[in-house]
Parts: C-alpha cells; structure tokens; sequence
C-alpha cells in the first residue's frame, strides 16, 4: 500500500499516537504524518504511507488552514486553556478595536515561538526546558497570515485562518490579546486544511477502522500524486522514462519549475525539477 490517507485526529491523541494506530491499522510500519498537531488539537493530519514517505516534508511546508476559538483576558504558560494560568484581567474592549486588531495581523510579521513546542534550543525541545521551569530566549519567525475570517464574537472568539507553515495559532491568538492589552489564550483548535488536502477529505479513527473490517480500507488511499495537484503533469515516452529512471539530465522545454511526472503507461514516478530547458529528478517515486 502507496498512498496517503487523510486522519480527522482525535482530541487527546498525539500525531504519534496516530502513527502506531495506522501501522495497526495497515500493518506497515513505514508510516509517517505530516505536521505536528497537539494532543489538544483535532483535524487533518495526513498519514503517508510506503513510500509516500518521501513527500512527507513537502507537504510539511504548505499552509494550514485552522478554526479557532480564544478567550480575552487570561493568560496561561502554554498560550492555551489548558496551561497554568499567568495572569487574568477584566476585559473591557469594544467589538471593533477586537476586529481591528485581528485584521493588523493579517500579512507577514515575526511570531516568537511558545515555549511549550517542539523546536529545539541547544540539543533540547523547548516544552523540555519549560517542564523544568525554565525559559530560554527565542528567536522570531517570520510566518505570513494569508487571511483571517472572524466567525464570531462572544465570551469566546472564534476565527478561521489560512497560514503558512510554522505558525503557532495559540501564539497568534496571544499576540491578540497583547495588542489589546487583555492578554488572551486558545481554547480550542481544529486543523481544516494541509496542502490541497481538507477536513472533506478526511476519515475518523473509527470510520478507518470499519473500512479495514469491510475489506475496503483502500477506498479511503489517495495517490501520492493528488499531493502535487498544483503541479503541471509531464507524460513521458518511454525513451525519456529510462532517461530520468538512469539520472540523465535531459533537455526539456518547459518554464523552470517543479513538475508530476508520468511514465508512457501514465504511472505517476517522480517530481522533477526543470531548470533553463534541463529536466532532473527532484524526488523519486518509483521503489
């Protein structure tokens, strides 16, 4: 089995925790996700599997798309609910300076990453550090907010944002509230969209699970190729499949960038790079 499958994860389940139920599951331990969610988290996580592997970090660095809910006025270690509570203020802000500040941060702009993550400083994860007590400076990262949809507003706000990889919602949603000066934390998070990939597409644990017990789990394997949908298609004749499978560089005249590549029978085999007319594998898929 090659392919990708498309897991509404669970709330309290790690993204490894959905690793070891689909290699059960499957009973293929070359299994992989793509894109850390937290355990309080819940929605798409794409599963690659065999040697769908391979696309893993590509589709890491699309955007995500999110539903999420904050609440004005609290703060906690974790920048969620579910942390240690730092601090708790009265909130008394109008509607339109919450939408204003909200909309500032739609574009590019450099978001310190929470201590309780998984990127590492000096060999050591940060929520390590913080779990002894500790806090360490972090450097910024750029991310870009492509776009922010306030879905409501009420005791608890709840937004719909499209991103680039790397952004921390819960962070966002504490920048919020910094800029209102009423601090504010996440309360939950549901993940809507990887890639080309959405919660439509997506199946529960349990939907999963009686499609293996039906003999169908197939039904549910999207081709490695549906990651690159993006991509423009390039068929090859046979000649030019040898080519490619042998590492030659060939000369092919199409606009520089990253494209599917077919073999003559249509079988999807590798992403390739053209660069000033020269065609060269850029990740193969054919083993």
């Amino acid at each position: 089995m090659n392919g990708m499958i498309i897991l509404n994860k669970p709330v309290d389940k790690t993204s490894h925790d959905m690793v070891y139920f689909m290699r059960r599951l499957t009973g293929i331990k070359k299994i992989g996700h793509t894109g850390t969610l937290d355990p309080k988290a819940l929605g798409v996580l794409p599963m690659c599997i065999g040697n769908a592997t391979k696309a893993a970090d590509m589709l890491t660095n699309s955007d995500k798309g999110y539903i999420a809910k904050f609440l004005l006025g609290t703060t906690t270690d974790t920048e969620d609910i579910w942390g240690r509570v730092l601090t708790k203020t009265d909130v008394n802000v109008d509607k339109e300076s919450i939408i204003s500040a909200i909309n500032s941060f739609v574009g590019e702009y450099d978001q310190i990453p929470p201590m309780y993550s998984a990127i590492k400083k000096d060999g050591k994860k940060l929520y390590e550090l913080a779990r002894e007590g500790k806090t360490v400076q972090r450097e910024p990262r750029r991310v870009n907010i492509h776009s922010i949809e306030i879905l409501g507003i009420g005791d608890e706000i709840e937004i719909k944002v499209i991103c680039s990889k790397g952004t921390y919602i819960r962070t966002l949603c504490a920048d919020i509230g910094k800029k209102l000066g009423t601090g504010a934390c996440m309360t939950s998070l549901l993940r809507i969209k990887t890639g080309p990939f959405s919660i439509e597409n997506s199946y529960t644990c349990d939907e999963l699970t009686r499609l293996k017990e039906n003999g169908d789990l197939e039904k549910a394997l999207i081709g490695v190729d549906e990651m690159f949908s993006d991509y423009e298609a390039l068929y090859l004749t046979p000649n030019q499949t040898r080519s490619v499978k042998n590492g030659v560089i060939m000369t092919y005249h199409k606009p520089d960038g990253l494209y599917r590549v077919y073999d003559e029978n249509r079988k999807f085999i590798c992403i390739a790079k053209v660069q000033e007319e020269k065609i060269k594998v850029y990740k193969s898929f054919w083993t």
